[in-house]
C-alpha cells in the first residue's frame, strides 16, 4: 500500500489521546509511509501531547454542550460546532484522507460528520462499556466500530462491531523491571506494602480528600503511598502531607514514569476511565476503583462494575470514598490472597494487541 492518508480525531483527556497515539504508532509500524494528521480541539490537551508524540495536529474551536441543554450559551457552542465542521471540510480537501478515525472527545463529532458527508470511510473507537452520545450518533455513518466490552450491540449495529479492546501506552507494557527494582528506582523501601493512587492527570478531589485524611493511618500501618494528586490539587496535598510529617505518603502533581510506578505498586487506587481500566487489565493489577460522578451517562460506574461484577476489582462509589476508601485500601494491601485473586481475575479481561488490531482495520478500509 503506497502512502495511505489517515485523519485521527478526538482528545480532551489522556484517556482519548493515549489510545489515539497508540493507533497512529501501530499504523506507522505497519506502513511507515503513512501520512497521519490529527484533528483536535483548541486549548485541549491533545494540542501539546500529539506534537510531542511526533504527529501534526489541527485545532478546531469546538467545545462541549453546557448543562442544562436549554442554556442560551449553547447557541455559541452550536455556532462553534458548525464553524468547526466547515474548517474540517477544508482540512479534508487539503489533506485528502482515505479514512477517518474517531477516538472520542469534542473534535470527533464535526470531523467524522464532515468526513462521512464527503464519502470518506470512518472508523469509531468506543472505549467505554456505555457508549457516549457522540459515538452513538456517529455509528450509522461508521464502517467499523471497535469496542472494548461485550454487549455493545445495545448501542451500535452488530454487523459493524469488532471487539478489539482499548490501546494503551506501549511504554507500560515494555517495562521489564521487577517490583523491587521499580521501588528502588523510585526511592522506596523494597520491603513495605505499596499503594499507587492515580486520579487522572488533572486529579480527583474525592480521592485526594480521602488520602489526605488517611495520611496518619497509612504512616502508622507502614504502608507506602505513591500519590499522583493532579496539578490542581498538588499544592494543597503536599501541604497536608508536610503538616502530617509524612515519610511514607509521597504526593506529587504528575507521575511521568507510570510504567515504573505500576510495577512498584501492590495495589492501585484509580478512577474508572476506559484507558485506566485497560491498563489495569493488561498489567494484571489489583485495584480499587472510585468512578468519577462527573462524566457523561455515568460511564465510569459502568466501567467499574464491568470489573467488580467479575471479582476483578474492588468498587467504591465516589460518595462513600471519603469514609471508606482508606480502610478498604489498608485491608486489601495487607491481604496477599485477595490481591492474588484480583490479579488473576483481571488478567482474564485483558485484550492485548488492541492498537495492532485497530490499525489493521483502518488499513483494510483503505484497501477496500
Amino acid at each position: 500500500m503506497s502512502e495511505p492518508r489517515i485523519i485521527i480525531s478526538g482528545g480532551g483527556t489522556g484517556g482519548h489521546i493515549f489510545p489515539a497515539v497508540s493507533i497512529a504508532n501501530a499504523i506507522k509500524e505497519k506502513c511507515p509511509d503513512a501520512h497521519i494528521l490529527f484533528v483536535g480541539a483548541e486549548g485541549r490537551m491533545e494540542m501539546t501531547r500529539v506534537p510531542e508524540a511526533g504527529y501534526d495536529i489541527k485545532g478546531l474551536p469546538v467545545r462541549g454542550l453546557i448543562r442544562p441543554l436549554w442554556s442560551p450559551r449553547n447557541i455559541g457552542v452550536m455556532i462553534d460546532f458548525f464553524r468547526s465542521r466547515r474548517m474540517v471540510k477544508n482540512i479534508i480537501r487539503s489533506f485528502r484522507p482515505q479514512v477517518a478515525v474517531g477516538v472520542g472527545g469534542y473534535a470527533s463529532a464535526p470531523t467524522l460528520n464532515a468526513a462521512a458527508a464527503m464519502g470518506i470511510p470512518c472508523l469509531i473507537q468506543e472505549q467505554n462499556s456505555y457508549a457516549g452520545v457522540t459515538n452513538r450518533s456517529l455509528a450509522k455513518k461508521a464502517a467499523k466500530i471497535c469496542v472494548a466490552y461485550d454487549g455493545m450491540e445495545r448501542f451500535f449495529p452488530a454487523d459493524r462491531i469488532i471487539k478489539t479492546g482499548n490501546p494503551v501506552r506501549q511504554s507500560l507494557l515494555a517495562n521489564d523491571m521487577t517490583k523491587n527494582e521499580a521501588r528502588e528506582a523510585l526511592g522506596l523501601d523494597k520491603s513495605l506494602p505499596t499503594i499507587l493512587v492515580i486520579g487522572g492527570s488533572l486529579g480527583a478531589r474525592t480521592i485526594n480528600n480521602a488520602i489526605a485524611a488517611g495520611i496518619q493511618r497509612f504512616e502508622d500501618a507502614g504502608i507506602q503511598v505513591i500519590w499522583q494528586t493532579g496539578k490542581y490539587y498538588a499544592e494543597e496535598c503536599e501541604r497536608k502531607a508536610k503538616e502530617a510529617g509524612a515519610k511514607l505518603v509521597k504526593p506529587q502533581a504528575f507521575i511521568s514514569d507510570m510504567a515504573t510506578a505500576y510495577k512498584a505498586a501492590d495495589i492501585v487506587i484509580s478512577r474508572a476511565g476506559a484507558s485506566s481500566i485497560s491498563e489495569l487489565c493488561l498489567l494484571g493489577k489489583a485495584s480499587i476503583l472510585v468512578p468519577s460522578p462527573n462524566v457523561a451517562e455515568d460511564h465510569q460506574s459502568k466501567n467499574a462494575r464491568a470489573l467488580s461484577d467479575k471479582d476483578a476489582a474492588v468498587y467504591v462509589p465516589d460518595n462513600q470514598a471519603e469514609r471508606t476508601l482508606v480502610e478498604e485500601a489498608i485491608a486489601l494491601v495487607s491481604n496477599a490472597e485477595a490481591i492474588s485473586s484480583l490479579e488473576h481475575e483481571v488478567l482474564k479481561l485483558a485484550l492485548p494487541d488492541s492498537a495492532d488490531i485497530i490499525a489493521d482495520e483502518v488499513l483494510k478500509l483503505i484497501r477496500n
